[in-house]
């Protein structure tokens, strides 16, 4: 079910467990249809596995964003208990300003309508997921604050790349968005940080503050047993097999992927690497790789939209490479593991969380492109060890689906967000 400009119909905040959210995923119209990012909707429909009505704001977008869509009226049932509100697209400080007032009347009856609240944030103009915690707090009503990066960190790491606008906006913008992340967050019943890495930056600030994992895998998704035996009885076979799956842009550092992959061949390793995804840098890491020789032995075919293949080729590989560079949580780290695939890559909280179990893995300090070089080339040498490193994958990655983890966030909110309870002054 849609909601529709003055046509909203009320639900009796006694009808039940009613979850409002804003998730910042664009939905966008086309031919008088809604469509809603197919990941997203999954998402919404997990969630209404364990509220009544699940009402979702999201920023419509003025047109088709990169991703795979579907009209939310297919993806969505037709019973009414999920809808989605559509709130203005506003990144830009004049539109953002301009619907400010409305926007937040609008909210504030989401509220008013809603028993649990829950709010994805991370931005300055246009974070609606701010003003709706900032509008919660003034209704006295409890919150939770949803996060799986670091937002004003990876704006402050990125003054120093890009045009020079976007440079400018970047060094104006990082302090207010620190600024307004903590203020919320400590205003906040309930922390909920996708993985170590937002939960040790922003921790200290919130009185609740919860690790958890926002990802959509599913248990059939996991590497099977027959496949994992084959992978292991096959590990010890040349060439050695990487790969990495995510967007090709400056958070991701495609340059340091290439560069550890032109060091792995001096080293005289033979090897076969894919980059799935595009991104800004995309054209840049094609460059790269014909520049560098490799074209024969490394290829990055663009944005794979079958999750099937994906999976597959996560299965297949020796090695998952990665070289992100910013504090975030990357899904894609766990549905490697998930997949059997050892994750190889720089330091982080979230990447030394994931294999702190079984160690899956191994990490190097960022900007350690020869040293990721070196264990890629060990690793190729010593099959032994990459075998014993994909079977410890396969357990780092075996707690984690999309079931178990949406039901632990929905416990969280119900056992933290008690309808009736208000917000503590302060």
């Amino acid at each position: 079910m849609l909601a529709k400009d003055n046509q909203h119909s009320r639900w009796r905040r006694d009808a039940g467990s009613n979850l409002l959210i804003y998730a910042p995923v664009p939905v966008f119209r086309e031919g008088g249809k809604l469509f809603v990012e197919a990941q997203a909707a999954n998402g919404l429909q997990l969630w209404a596995d364990h509220f009544d009505r699940v009402v979702a704001m999201m920023p419509e977008a003025p047109s088709r964003p990169r991703g795979s869509w579907v009209p939310a009226e297919q993806a969505l049932p037709p019973s009414g208990r999920i809808v989605i509100e559509p709130l203005p697209y506003a990144y830009r400080p004049d539109i953002f300003l301009r619907e400010l007032a409305p926007t937040a009347r609008r909210i504030s009856q989401l509220i008013e309508e809603a028993d649990y609240l829950s709010f994805a944030i991370g931005g300055l103009f246009g974070d609606w997921g701010a003003i709706s915690a900032l509008t919660a707090r003034r209704m006295k009503r409890r919150f939770a604050v949803w996060t799986d990066r670091v937002e004003s960190e990876v704006v402050r790491r990125s003054a120093g790349e890009g045009p020079l606008r976007s440079r400018l906006r970047a060094r104006l913008t990082h302090r207010p968005m620190a600024w307004l992340e903590r203020h919320v967050i400590r205003r906040a019943a309930l922390g909920l940080f996708h993985g170590r890495e937002t939960y040790e930056a922003y921790s200290s600030f919130c009185s609740n503050p919860q690790i958890v994992h926002d990802i959509h895998l599913k248990k059939s998704d996991h590497i099977g047993s027959s496949d994992l035996r084959h992978k292991l009885d096959h590990c010890h076979e040349d060439p050695l097999r990487i790969v990495y799956a995510g967007r090709a842009d400056a958070m991701k550092a495609p340059m340091d992927w290439i560069e550890t992959l032109e060091r792995l061949a001096e080293r005289g390793v033979a090897f076969k690497a894919v980059w799935l995804g595009n991104g800004d840098l995309y054209d840049r890491l094609v460059s790269r790789i014909e520049l560098s020789g490799l074209g024969d032995r490394v290829s990055a075919p663009g944005f794979v939209s079958d999750r099937r293949a994906v999976l597959r080729a996560l299965r297949e590989a020796h090695v998952f490479l990665f070289c992100h560079r910013t504090p975030e949580s990357p899904r894609c780290l766990i549905e490697a593991l998930s997949s059997a695939c050892p994750i190889v890559g720089y330091e982080s909280p979230y990447a030394a969380d994931l294999i702190s179990t079984a160690g899956g893995g191994v990490l190097v300090p960022i900007g350690g492109t020869g040293r990721l070089a070196d264990c890629l080339a060990s690793l190729a040498t010593d099959r032994d060890r990459l075998r014993q490193l994909i079977l410890h994958a396969s357990q780092d990655g075996e707690p984690f689906d999309e079931v178990s983890v949406f039901r632990h966030r929905s416990e969280l909110i119900k056992d933290h967000l008690a309808p009736g309870a208000l917000a503590q002054a302060g």
